[in-house]
């Protein structure tokens, strides 16, 4: 059975989808809302637009932020 919920986190609506495979947290509605907003609803979906083999390093120099 699968059970979902949307809420508001800021500016960013998530929906979390929780089924026999785990749960999972997507924010498909918030994104195609902004598609048809921008007129771009006709859009092609890709796949992860970032290299899965890429490592991200934390900034030991950098300004801390909130």
């Amino acid at each position: 059975m699968d059970v979902k919920s949307a809420f508001l986190n800021g500016f960013i609506e998530e929906e979390i989808k929780q089924g026999p495979e785990g749960t999972f947290v997507h924010q498909a509605k918030y994104t195609k809302d902004i598609l048809k907003k921008f007129d771009m609803g006709d859009s092609k979906p890709m796949t992860t637009p970032m290299s899965t083999n890429t490592a991200l390093d934390a900034d030991e120099d950098g300004e801390a932020v909130d």
